[in-house]
C-alpha cells in the first residue's frame, strides 16, 4: 500500500494508496508539503463511510464545511422534508484550490479534531455548462 515515489531532483517521498479505487493526486506524490492529517502522505487511516457533499465554507486552517442534503420522510402526513446536515473535513494542502460549491468525496478517519472526524479524499469532477441543470431539490 505504501509507496516511495522519487523526484527529479532525487529526493524520495513516502506516500500510501487510500484504497477504496481511489487514486494518490499527484500533488501529494510530486508536492512539497508536510501534513500529518493528510490520508495520502500522513499517519491517518481511511475507514468506515464514504460520504458525498458540497462545500459550504472555507474559512477554517486546513479544514471546511460540508453541506449534505437528504429528504426527510414523516410518517403522519405522508410526505418528505427537506433537510441538511452540515459535516467538518480536514483538507490536505494537496486539495487547496477548492470553491464553495464544489462536490467532493469525504472519508471518515479517526478523530482529528473537536469537530473533525472526515477527510477530503477526492473533488468530483462536474460537466462545465452554461446551460440550466436538474437539482436534488
Amino acid at each position: 500500500k505504501a509507496v516511495v515515489s522519487t523526484q527529479s531532483t532525487g529526493d524520495v517521498r513516502w506516500t500510501k494508496n487510500v484504497g477504496l479505487g481511489i487514486k494518490t493526486p499527484n500533488e501529494a506524490i510530486q508536492g512539497t508539503y508536510i501534513d500529518k492529517k493528510c490520508p495520502f502522505t500522513g499517519d491517518v487511516a481511511i475507514r468506515g463511510r464514504l460520504l458525498r457533499g458540497t462545500v459550504r465554507s472555507m474559512k477554517m486552517k486546513s479544514t471546511l464545511t460540508i453541506r449534505r442534503d437528504y429528504l426527510h420522510y414523516i410518517k403522519k402526513y405522508n410526505r418528505f422534508e427537506k433537510s441538511h446536515k452540515n459535516i467538518s473535513a480536514h483538507v490536505a494542502p494537496a486539495f487547496l484550490d477548492l470553491k464553495q460549491g464544489d462536490p467532493v468525496l469525504i472519508g471518515q478517519c479517526r478523530p482529528l479534531s473537536m469537530t473533525v472526524r472526515f477527510n477530503v479524499l477526492k473533488v468530483i469532477a462536474t460537466a462545465a455548462s452554461d446551460k440550466k441543470k436538474f437539482a436534488k431539490f
